[in-house]
């Protein structure tokens, strides 16, 4: 079994501090936020998935879904670098600095 990579937990708290906000704070660009990077994360793991392949767009589904759209966009980017550890180190060192940036962003 590969090993988990630090990125599931990260977006995980991330996406339930999304799921806490209330709508006021999502709307004032907390929602904008997680959706930018839900959306870069599942660039990132089609890109890695399905080489060659354009990659499909997460859609807006509202500020109240973008907490569990940041969760699933991240497992499946997790999932791709678990089973390629070392040669998707790149990609998940910018994963984390991405979510570490919007966490700060979103407060």
């Amino acid at each position: 079994m590969a090993d988990r990579t630090p990125l599931r937990p990260s977006v995980e708290r991330l996406a339930g501090r999304l799921r806490a906000l209330p709508q006021r704070r999502l709307q004032a660009g907390a929602a904008a936020e997680g959706l930018a990077l839900a959306r870069w994360l599942a660039v990132r793991a089609q890109a890695l998935e399905f080489p060659g392949r354009a990659p499909y767009e997460l859609p807006d589904d509202g500020v109240f879904t973008v907490g569990d759209q940041l969760a699933v966009a991240g497992n499946d980017l997790a999932a791709v670098l678990e089973a390629d550890p070392e040669g998707t180190a790149p990609v998940l060192a910018e994963a984390l600095q991405r979510v570490a940036a919007a966490a700060r962003a979103i407060g």
